[in-house]
């Protein structure tokens, strides 16, 4: 199994040791304590377990839907009532989401518990394991995992309390945004000389000296939007130190497709740091902590071509003005996309039995109970037909195949139940080079001999057989981005970085610049009275 190396963490699960659930200023309890646990080296090492499990949780589930619904890039209309949940999916399309929508009270639960967590684990391993090279590492590589949910919590919901203090439950207010990014680099480059150099099977799943710098020019490309201050210089002055190490390499286009699959791993070269996940893997935490792409994107009309065990439910689909994007027949990245009539894999058409008004719900004709067989056809417009202010398509088969669909993180048919076994990429080799080209557009300086075009283009040779591009300017490069991410949780990131987050797109019309950030969650209001809400919330 891919995954028996690194979650040698989930052992912690079977030992009984459970957490609870809380915002930053509720304490988070556990049977794990200073005085009984730990005291070996195999125990330290599953100490750590939870802040990885943790860290799982929401990520490949509503962490990437609020990032996702938010954009061009997805949309989850309701069909017939189904999938409706009360109208989350709706308003984070329309931008008119309040501080009590799901995806935004699970999400800030959700990182805030691992920030617990990983305070807690901190100060056990601090208090309990004996001084030296590997306790160093152990507790640098934590800061990392806080330092990368701080991350999240910061680009999501902007001013954030900042508490690293386990047993410390002061109410704390919230800290000012800049302050947070602050803390942040502070965090890393305090990290930086512990963690270890080592890539691939030793590392995978924890971070390394290579994530460190991969998250400082993340946030240093975005540090003009965080805090007002340009520190494009800075993010490529990080991205060298990624190009220079010589571990990772661009996946080759005859394979690009295949770095998402179920078996990934460790062995791709373009994969600086990852979320693994393991279609077996169990959870104490009340997260998902699991991958759970195929349930959403995959046509329920398919489950015997990826011969999946389940029936998916399929209603999440891109739209029109992201799929635009896709306009290079000679593209690898084309291929992660289901798009109009569907066949089986041995050319045989894929069918529904159904009748015409189980086609079409608003057919007309007396002969309704006909029956028809319909070949599955996957169009790209999503219309709301039959209910514009309940946001719903409609519970037919016209409305159940509206939208191509994504499936990057292909369908696992390996696995026994919904979860998938596709680990889920924080931050590729290609991601660095594009960042490095779009820090040098936005006036940073070149290094390395390479330029703007050059990086670009050593991205594309492994993606497109058509030619290279003669130059690159914001708006080609924001184009290669859609391309390259799609569908891995860093498309709001760049869409408010390059100015687009407040136009228009399917029937999203709302430009107001308050919403870059989402509101604080009502319950965590509640709780702790000292935070602040958001502007315009």
């Amino acid at each position: 199994m891919k995954k028996s190396y690194l979650y040698t963490l989930l052992s912690v699960l079977l030992s009984g040791v459970l957490f609870s659930c809380h915002d930053l200023v509720v304490p988070v309890t556990t049977e794990l304590t200073p005085d009984v646990f730990p005291t070996n080296t195999e125990q330290y090492i599953s100490a750590s377990g939870p802040v990885y499990v943790s860290l799982r949780g929401n990520y490949a589930v509503e962490h990437f839907q609020q990032q996702s619904y938010s954009t061009d890039e997805s949309i989850m209309p309701a069909r017939g009532g189904n999938w409706f949940d009360g109208g989350q999916c709706q308003t984070m399309h329309y931008h008119t989401w309040t501080k009590d929508n799901g995806f935004i009270n699970g999400n800030w639960t959700w990182l805030s518990t691992t920030i617990g967590v990983a305070n807690q684990t901190l100060n056990i391993l601090s208090t309990t394991m004996p001084a030296g090279a590997t306790k160093n590492t152990s507790l640098a590589e934590i800061k990392m995992v806080r330092a990368f949910t701080y991350f999240l919590m910061m680009d999501s919901y902007g001013n954030v309390p900042i508490d690293t203090v386990y047993g410390d439950f002061t109410p704390k207010t919230n800290v000012a945004r800049a302050d947070v990014f602050k803390f942040i680099e502070k965090e890393i480059n305090a990290a930086i000389p512990y963690l270890s150099e080592t890539s691939g099977v030793a590392t995978y799943g924890r971070p390394n000296k290579w994530t460190a710098y991969a998250l400082l020019a993340k946030l240093y490309l975005n540090a003009e939007y965080y805090t007002g201050t340009k520190r494009y210089d800075d993010c490529i002055a990080a991205t060298d130190k990624i190009i220079n190490s010589g571990l990772f390499a661009i996946e080759p286009r005859s394979t690009y497709l295949k770095m998402f699959y179920p078996d990934n791993g460790p062995s791709k070269k373009e994969f600086i740091f990852a979320i693994p996940y393991d279609a077996t893997s169990t959870n104490s935490f009340p997260f998902r902590s699991t991958n759970l792409h195929a349930r959403y994107s995959i046509p329920r009309s398919m489950r015997a071509k990826f011969k999946l065990p389940f029936t998916p439910s399929g209603p999440e689909s891109t739209l029109p003005e992201y799929y635009a994007y896709f306009n290079d027949a000679n593209d690898v990245r084309n291929g992660q996309w289901l798009t109009g009539l569907q066949y089986m894999d041995d050319g045989s058409p894929i069918t529904v039995q159904t009748t015409k008004l189980g086609l079409d719900q608003f057919y007309k004709g007396s002969d309704g109970a006909t029956p028809v067989t319909y070949q599955v056809n996957l169009t790209p417009e999503v219309i709301l037909r039959q209910d514009v202010a309940a946001f719903d398509a409609g519970n037919d088969e016209i409305a159940w195949n509206m939208g191509y669909r994504n499936n990057k993180f292909y369908a696992d048919g390996t696995s026994l139940s919904r979860n998938q076994n596709n680990d889920i990429p924080i931050f590729r080799y290609s991601d660095i080079l594009l960042m490095k080209a779009e820090a040098i557009l936005r006036g940073g300086a070149a290094t390395l001999g390479q330029t703007a075009l050059s990086l670009t283009n050593q991205v594309r040779s492994e993606r497109t057989t058509s030619a290279s591009l003669t130059s690159v300017n914001l708006e080609s490069l924001y184009g290669e981005r859609v391309r390259e991410f799609a569908y891995e949780g860093w498309h709001r990131n760049d869409m408010i970085r390059f100015g687009k987050f407040e136009g228009k797109w399917g029937y999203k019309t709302d430009s107001d610049v308050n919403h870059r950030i989402f509101p604080i969650p009502r319950v965590a209001l509640q709780l702790n009275p000292n935070l602040k809400q958001n502007p315009g919330y």
